[in-house]
């Protein structure tokens, strides 16, 4: 019997007020609490923050809309999602 697989829209769906992970094309690396997601996956993220991929934080940024097609992978597991805060 082969495991159920999810669709991505689904799995989006589901972790709506979760916090995610979302790394883009160009390499810039976003955490924040997903908001909203559509069926292009265009997602509105809260408390967005931008990382480096050594997980420092780079920028604040509130309330951010990423567009679907600028997205190469999201991750939805909270557990293994961390940043960490720039001691200047």
């Amino acid at each position: 019997m082969r495991p159920r697989v999810e669709l991505p829209l689904k799995v989006l769906e589901k972790n709506i007020g979760n916090i995610i992970f979302v790394k883009l094309k160009d390499g810039s690396e976003y955490i924040g609490k997903l908001e909203s997601s559509d069926i292009s996956m265009n997602l509105i993220l809260s408390e967005a923050k931008q990382v480096t991929e050594t997980n420092k934080l780079l920028t604040n940024y509130g309330v951010i809309l990423i567009r679907g097609s600028n997205i190469l992978y999201v991750s939805v597991e909270p557990d293994k999602v961390a940043f960490y805060e720039s001691e200047s």
